[in-house]
């Protein structure tokens, strides 16, 4: 049928529900037709990208149509009977290069090579706002300690302030020659914002409430690698390819300043949260830590083995020999100061305790053999191949060596890397940008939705019924079958204090240890101390020998 319209060529995805008689296809327009079998009657055809429609999925009962479009990773819920979007989602299309927690940990902001800077939420995974200003790759965003405004550097040589309240771009930062920012950093209390320039080795001092540039920093000799400003005081943190760490007073007139020498170009710096030590990640995969306020180093970590570099496919050279020039590029302290997140161009991730300066752990990012330098050995006949190959090559050019990793070859992989690791300041999740794109690691299972023997009429309705005629014991069984937090919680406040005797010595074992669980997370975020207490108070004077029997 769409040949006879010229179109089959274009033709990139297609998907038939038998009960509805739907046929979906995709195309490389980004057009999607929708026709109804047998006669191909065209229902309606909509245009949802630019780019091609990858795949096309059906559910169930035919009234939702999924579409993912690769090229710019966008994922889209159409209701075709309504005409209307369920579900629009879009990611980078390009690397993710930096992140930040806000202060709250309940929003991530993201920048990508692509110029956009994403605002995502931790509990749902969705990204709610995109801002689209920045003409260039984004190289560093942040949150300001409010939480309602974020910050991104970009190489298009300005640095600019979004606000959250509005989502608008309330400041453009520029300085007075066109620089390309590579790296920034806000003070505590969100008023001195600092970037630092690749190209002018300068770093640009703005004030957050007029927007005019307050100074220039000179003094480094390299491009600015990273900016760190210390929690608790005024004083900026400056790492530079010179083999220098200086450190700046922001307060002090003169600027007055330390500089640590470094033995190689520092790629990095971060400061511990109490301000009180200052991390430094180098070139010869050393990470040190520094006493910052009497110039001692107080010890270093050696993290280049632990890295453990992958070797890609069009090497020469093994894995091992590879490793000797490579460092780690992102570094993070976790909330409480004791451990240090690191990561790099390797598909690990390690954690190390300070104190004790050793691994703690490594997290595998990624599984995904589709990227290149996974494999730590290359398979000895695709080297082989290769080889041969290239001879050929070489002797039929007179021996000039081709470019290896040529982009104008027809397909090139990505390679795995870690470019930005940031811990949540709640201490409970940390998380990643990589090659694989936004990865979120928690302590707390996320789980929204985790019923328990849930049968047809346990329903928030009938729970409220059961609540109105007072029977208060079947109320929080239900509620515990439902398993949803503020239901819980409704029905154990809406219980009178003068009943909680009674309610404990009817609840079944098996609820009794829910709702003690219950219990324990209400007293960190309750103001009802003393009821609460009650109730612990009743359950383990009742159920206290048997819970310790068991």
């Amino acid at each position: 049928f769409f040949n006879k319209e010229g179109d089959f060529n274009n033709l990139t995805a297609a998907a038939y529900h038998k009960k509805t008689h739907l046929l979906v296809t995709g195309f490389a327009s980004g057009v999607f037709h929708l026709h109804e079998l047998p006669d191909f009657n065209l229902i309606h055809s909509l245009s949802i990208s630019d780019q091609r429609i990858a795949s096309i999925s059906i559910n169930c009962t035919g009234d939702w149509i999924a579409f993912g479009c690769s090229g710019l990773g966008q994922l889209l819920v159409w209701e075709w009977q309504s005409e209307s979007y369920v579900l629009k989602q879009q990611g980078h299309f390009n690397s993710m290069v930096s992140l930040a927690y806000s202060p709250d940990g309940q929003y991530i902001v993201t920048g990508g090579e692509d110029g956009k800077v994403k605002v995502w939420n931790t509990s749902s995974s969705f990204c709610f706002v995109t801002f689209t200003e920045h003409n260039s790759g984004v190289t560093a965003v942040t949150f300001t300690s409010t939480g309602y405004v974020v910050l991104s550097a970009s190489l298009d040589g300005t640095v600019r302030a979004f606000d959250l309240h509005r989502y608008r771009n309330f400041r453009t930062f520029t300085s007075p020659r066109p620089s390309q920012f590579s790296c920034l950093a806000v003070d505590s209390s969100g008023e001195i914002v600092a970037a630092g320039s690749q190209d002018s080795f300068e770093i640009f001092i703005w004030s957050m409430q007029s927007g005019r540039l307050l100074d220039v920093l000179a003094g480094h000799e390299g491009p600015i690698s990273s900016l760190s400003f210390n929690p608790m005081k005024c004083v900026l943190a400056s790492a530079s390819w010179d083999k220098t760490v200086k450190l700046w007073d922001m307060l002090d007139s003169w600027r007055t300043k330390e500089t640590l020498i470094i033995n190689s170009d520092v790629l990095i710096v971060a400061f511990r949260p109490d301000g009180k030590e200052l991390a430094v990640a180098a070139l010869n995969g050393q990470i040190t830590f520094w006493d910052h306020e009497n110039a001692v180093q107080t010890g270093s970590i050696e993290g280049r083995h632990d890295l453990q570099m992958g070797r890609k496919e069009l090497d020469k050279i093994t894995a091992k020999q590879a490793a000797k020039g490579k460092s780690f590029t992102t570094l993070c302290y976790s909330a409480d100061g004791q451990s240090i997140l690191a990561g790099g161009l390797s598909k690990f991730v390690c954690i190390y305790n300070v104190k004790e300066q050793i691994l703690m752990k490594k997290f595998e990012i990624s599984c995904n053999h589709s990227l290149d330098a996974m494999e730590v050995f290359c398979v000895s006949k695709e080297m082989k191949d290769f080889f041969y190959s290239e001879l050929v090559v070489n002797l039929l050019n007179h021996f000039q060596i081709s470019l290896l990793g040529d982009m104008s070859y027809r397909h090139f992989k990505p390679e795995i890397r870690v470019t930005c690791v940031r811990f949540c300041p709640t201490g409970r999740s940390w998380a990643a940008t990589t090659t694989e794109g936004l990865l979120l690691y928690s302590l707390d299972s996320g789980l929204i939705f985790d019923p328990f023997e849930l049968d047809i009429d346990v329903t928030p309705s009938n729970i409220h019924k059961t609540l109105r005629q007072k029977e208060y014991t079947t109320a929080i069984v239900m509620a515990f079958k439902l398993n949803e937090k503020k239901l819980i919680q409704e029905v154990i406040e809406a219980v009178p204090s003068s009943e909680v005797d009674v309610v404990c010595s009817s609840l079944p074992d098996l609820y009794v240890e829910k709702l003690l669980e219950f219990l324990a997370s209400a007293f960190e975020t309750s103001c009802h101390l003393e009821f609460y207490l009650i109730w612990a108070q009743k359950l383990l004077m009742l159920h206290g020998q048997k819970l310790k029997t068991r």
